[in-house]
């Protein structure tokens, strides 16, 4: 039989076989290494530096912040460099003007030309120049000044009593365009104008004044006034039109200087000195000869169907009034009588009374 104290040495030989030696060692050794790496974590922690990048000592993939350096100041170093002086007149776009200028008038302009050149509406070199012009763009002439407004609309000379809401309303524009306009120099808290004083009325207008050469015509020429001339007659009967009607100047569709616009009622159609001009569609001469009004020397033809067309600023004739003619006979030849300032036909098309657009019924 076994007696207690055996039992015991057994009971304690087998918990020593249970925790090999080697184990517990390792998982001491393990403890400690833990512990260390935690603390030396902690460590980096608090004072600031990257946990991890003692892992990647070539600090491949990992960012770190570093300290940049200024560059040492030099004063006397020289520096290649393109200079930009500053541009104090930096509000208007560049070729914006303010000022009202005065053009002379040369040998070949047209009023439609001169507003395209200086980027404004025939009509505003117009209103600026009634005193010239009387709303008549054939008034112009070679050596005549012009005054053309920087921008779009009417250029007014204040008077006596003007008020600003007066002036706005009559010319239909605003009251804070005027104030506000930069070329006006106006205080917009007490705008006090003097009279006799240029201002520009930004996008104002009026009506033109019309301005018709009337001629003696038959019943149906559709002509509401006549003007004696020395080339006027009244005939009796001749060709009827057919209702079609062809260019009639040499190069067919080109324009010389002004186009049909609200100022100019007729097409300005490109010649040259001698040139022969063309009846647009058969009819009867009611006037050859010269004429007030800026037109030179001129030709009407009425179509005895209700319209009327006109030919101005002949050097010649090729027919005499009273005569019938065809459609694409020889009328007169181009030139620049009258208020022009080169060769060029002057083409009206009137119908019952009015003005029609040329390019409506032209071939």
């Amino acid at each position: 039989m076994v007696n207690a104290e055996e039992n015991t040495t057994t009971e304690k030989n087998i918990g020593r076989s249970a925790y090999p030696g080697w184990l517990v060692a390792s998982t001491w050794i393990v403890a400690v290494l833990m512990t260390a790496l935690m603390g030396f974590l902690l460590y980096r922690y608090f004072t600031g530096l990257p946990l991890f990048s003692f892992l990647n000592p070539a600090g491949q993939g990992i960012q770190t912040s570093s300290v940049s350096t200024l560059p040492a100041f030099e004063p006397t170093r020289s520096y290649e460099a393109v200079e930009r002086s500053a541009n104090p007149d930096t509000v208007l776009p560049v070729g914006s003007r303010n000022e009202v200028v005065e053009y002379a008038v040369a040998s070949g302009d047209s009023l439609f030309g001169i507003a395209e050149q200086y980027e404004v509406e025939p009509e505003s070199i117009m209103y600026a120049n009634f005193d010239i012009l009387n709303d008549n763009p054939h008034l112009i002439s070679v050596g005549v000044n012009l005054k053309i407004p920087p921008v779009d609309g009417i250029l007014y000379q204040w008077k006596e009593g003007d008020t600003l809401e007066q002036v706005a309303a009559k010319y239909y524009a605003e009251v804070e365009d005027i104030l506000f306009y930069t070329g006006n120099n106006l205080d917009i808290t007490n705008p006090v104008i003097d009279p006799g004083t240029f201002i520009m009325i930004p996008n104002g207008w009026r009506p033109l004044e019309p301005f018709v050469v009337a001629v003696t015509a038959g019943d149906n020429a559709g002509v509401t006034a006549q003007i004696a001339g020395p080339g006027s007659c009244t005939p009796a009967g001749g060709f009827f039109g057919s209702y079609s009607f062809v260019w009639p100047a040499p190069y067919y569709g080109v324009i010389s200087g002004n186009d049909y616009w609200a100022g100019h009622q007729a097409i300005d159609a490109q010649c040259y000195q001698g040139d022969s001009i063309f009846a647009s569609d058969s009819g009867v001469i009611v006037y050859a000869g010269p004429i007030s009004g800026g037109y030179g020397n001129l030709v009407a033809i009425d179509h005895q169907n209700g319209y009327l067309t006109l030919y101005a600023h002949l050097s010649g004739f090729n027919v005499s009034c009273g005569q019938s003619v065809s459609q694409g006979q020889v009328v007169g030849f181009c030139g620049s009588t009258g208020n022009s300032t080169g060769a060029h036909l002057h083409f009206e098309v009137r119908q019952n009374g009015g003005f029609i657009n040329p390019w409506y019924v032209l071939q």
